[in-house]
């Protein structure tokens, strides 16, 4: 999960001694975020510096009000909190350059030079935690010194910022590295290194904190074949195609395959990709094996595979996988971030595929007065793999007329001398954010939210606050379980990692990392509606709103 500084995070900062002066605090947050929606920006920002004067150490109220200043036109007091944000602790160069709320301020002399002394600042805090002398470029063979050093820094990485910390213990994360010095040190090139550090750190179960290989690793040793598949019913089943000399040879969605170079499939998969796979459950696992992954590995190699027809009918293929060259010219099904039709019986079906930008939710407000008009609403985030929680919020803020929670979180804390004094690490737990409602739109009729083991991050943050709100229902399938916020890092020959340092939950506490946010009507696609072009999930939700129209309209009959 990924959130923005401006009008999410304030409100997770209410650790203060004493309740009065927590509640202020939760006042005049609220109350700037409800300022800054109805465009009263300089409220807003007189809000957020008030609230920035209570709790210096809260970068994001510096933030906030330095936006609020921006959109209100106040160049000056902008660049005031900007600097005090700076001042504060704030690095991230990339919120200040993209953030749209600071176009204002772009075509100001001084905005070349705070972006000079933030990059400054940042480049120095950098040399502690990034150092160039891990970040060393691709080889093939990288040497032995630098393989080793990247195992150590993803072990330290680890074992002082993942957020659960008695999965370390459970593991012997020491133990695991020792075990695995041996291994990286065994190692034949730089592709297979990374292999390594892949399997170590899928141990800690948790989809993310992963490894990202160098890119002349991906391009050369770890490619997709032109065709995706799902496990369906326990049966891996072609879901899409992307090359036409495939599908003259047969490979068509709904083709199941059975074995690859004569292996059943399952032990295939078992074998060759779970292991590397960093998933926090077995939905997750399941998705990461049989879709993400599936068949994926070196440009050089063939893999023989087995399908078999509807009818019964198998054949075998040596699946050829893509250089660069065939990726480029393939046919791949890129789903919009957006997708917004009209089905019968006037129901609105929205499909939101991605909150990596503001499009989803941005499209959804400009569609929103056709979308009002419908009987019924279907939000469908089954293949929203995350982004940024805020986007979610947004669309839900539409659907309601009160103010709802999202997710509660904690981190790990580290402070050296309390460990010398003898003490325990103590987490640090902060509330859920409060979501004002629009307040303009408002859609008051039924919904249902459609969920998959592929609804992950930033998408599972928006099926916790719809479940938690009460506002309608979930159809389909739990959700991958994992959401948090990651640390990202540079190793040596050209890869990176990410460990997840936060564990959300509901508002209430109730868990969903490692579980998966449930359905309140489990509802799985089967083999034969596949095969059939039919959504089951999709035409289970129908059915439901059909019923609550036809018992709407008996109610008001009998009126």
């Amino acid at each position: 999960m990924k959130k923005s500084c401006l009008l999410a995070t304030p409100l997770f900062f209410f650790l203060v001694a004493g309740s009065g002066f927590a509640q202020s605090i939760d006042v005049l947050s609220t109350s700037a975020t409800n300022a800054y929606d109805k465009k009263l920006y300089a409220k807003a920002a007189s809000l957020f510096l008030k609230a920035a004067e209570r709790e210096p150490e809260n970068i994001d109220f510096a933030y906030n009000a330095a936006a609020s200043y921006s959109m209100a036109g106040d160049k000056e007091n902008a660049f005031k909190m900007l600097a005090l944000a700076k001042k504060q602790g704030l690095l991230d160069t990339n919120s200040l350059a993209n953030d749209i709320k600071f176009k204002a301020l772009r075509s100001d002399q001084r905005w070349q030079a705070l972006m000079l002394d933030f990059q400054s600042a940042a480049k120095q805090n950098a040399l502690l935690w990034d150092s160039p002398s891990l970040t060393t470029p691709y080889r093939d063979n990288i040497s032995e010194d630098e393989k080793v050093a990247g195992l150590s820094k993803l072990w330290s990485e680890v074992k002082f910022n993942f957020w659960n910390s008695a999965r370390l213990v459970e593991l012997d994360w020491d133990g695991l590295y020792l075990k695995y010095l041996t291994k990286v040190r065994a190692t034949q090139s730089t592709a297979e290194y990374y292999r390594v550090l892949q399997e170590i750190c899928a141990q800690l179960k948790d989809g993310h904190t992963n490894v990202s290989l160098p890119a002349e690793v991906r391009s050369q040793y770890n490619v997709n074949p032109l065709f995706r598949t799902h496990l369906i019913e326990g049966r891996v089943l072609v879901r899409a195609v992307f090359d036409p000399s495939l599908e003259a040879q047969g490979v068509l969605p709904g083709v199941e395959v059975t074995h690859v170079n004569d292996e059943p499939v399952k032990a295939y998969a078992e074998r060759e990709i779970a292991p590397f796979q960093s998933a926090s459950t077995a939905q997750d696992l399941q998705v990461r094996a049989y879709n993400y992954a599936f068949l994926r590995g070196p440009l050089s190699e063939s893999p023989r595979v087995t399908f078999n027809t509807a009818h019964g009918e198998s054949f075998s293929l040596a699946i050829q996988r893509p250089d660069q060259a065939a990726m480029a010219s393939a046919r791949f099904f890129n789903r919009p971030n957006f997708d917004f039709k009209m089905l019968p019986n006037d129901v609105a079906y929205v499909a939101l595929n991605s909150f990596e930008d503001d499009s989803a939710s941005e499209k959804f407000l400009e569609h929103f007065d056709e979308i009002a008009k419908a009987s019924g609403l279907i939000l469908d985030i089954r293949q929203n793999g995350g982004g940024n929680g805020n986007v979610g919020f947004r669309i839900l803020s539409t659907l309601t007329d009160k103010s709802f929670k999202d997710s509660k979180w904690l981190t790990r804390t580290y402070k050296p001398t309390f460990r010398a004094w003898g003490r325990t690490v103590p987490a640090h737990e902060a509330p859920a954010g409060i979501n004002a409602p629009d307040g303009k739109r408002l859609y008051a009729k039924p919904v249902i939210l459609l969920t998959s083991a592929a609804t992950y991050s930033a998408a599972e943050d928006m099926a916790v606050a719809f479940d938690s709100m009460k506002r309608g229902k979930i159809y389909g399938e739990p959700t991958g379980g994992s959401t948090g916020q990651p640390l990202s890092f540079k190793l040596p020959g050209g890869g990176s990692a990410r460990v997840c340092t936060k564990l959300d939950s509901y508002a209430d506490g109730k868990q969903f990392v490692g579980v998966g946010v449930q359905p309140h009507k489990l509802v799985r696609p089967t083999v034969a509606d596949i095969r059939a072009g039919k959504d089951t999930v999709l035409l289970a939700a129908l059915e439901e709103l059909a019923k609550n129209s036809l018992a709407a309209n008996r109610h008001s009959a009998r009126r």
